[in-house]
């Protein structure tokens, strides 16, 4: 799929199955954002399908003046940030599903070599969720995403320099509490 498509699309397209082209290239990227956002599945569900709806309905007004991408979850991020700040918002603890890891001679990884990558990723990610969320979404956009700064910024509404500064910060938090666990033996 094209970046910039939409940006050619004319009344009387298909909007059906430019909405599914969508959801099929970004859906994933979509409901993970929406998840490390909120911290709850049934809400990043709820965020993905409005993410969706919005786009449908916006499908002829996008310029193209970012990517695909940074638009959805620029679509995202504000209704994220709708439902983080409504009543209905709860806190809960972040969980990892299971996957079944293959080495480079198509092996099963041993249950132990799992678990010890999967304590190792969650301790990491587990350290990513207690960044304040203006530091957690760009780590997330930065390198889960691989999205360019200037992307970010699309996404966000704010400058590349901002971007910078929050993920800059972000990365010195990160060492700090990822050597305190370590200190203690975590």
């Amino acid at each position: 799929m094209s970046e910039h498509y939409l940006r050619y699309l004319a009344p009387g397209y298909d909007r059906a199955e430019v909405l599914e082209d969508l959801m099929r290239e970004y859906g994933e990227d979509v409901w993970r954002f929406a998840y490390f956002l909120t911290r709850r599945r049934d809400a990043a569900d709820d965020i993905a399908q409005e993410t969706f709806i919005v786009a449908y309905r916006r499908l002829y007004a996008f310029r193209g003046e970012s990517s695909v991408k940074s638009w959805l979850l620029g679509i995202a991020r504000n209704k994220s940030l709708h439902y983080l700040r409504s009543a209905f918002f709860r806190k809960v603890v972040l969980t990892d599903a299971v996957a079944i890891k293959k080495d480079a001679a198509g092996a099963a990884e041993s249950a132990e070599d799992i678990v010890f990558g999967q304590i190792a990723a969650s301790g990491v990610w587990e350290t990513v969720m207690t960044l304040q969320r203006k530091h957690r979404e760009v780590v997330l956009m930065a390198y889960h995403y691989e999205m360019t700064m200037t992307e970010i910024a699309s996404a966000l509404g704010v400058s590349e320099g901002t971007v910078k500064s929050r993920l800059s910060r972000a990365k010195r938090k990160m060492s700090e509490l990822l050597d305190e666990s370590r200190a203690k033996g975590g």
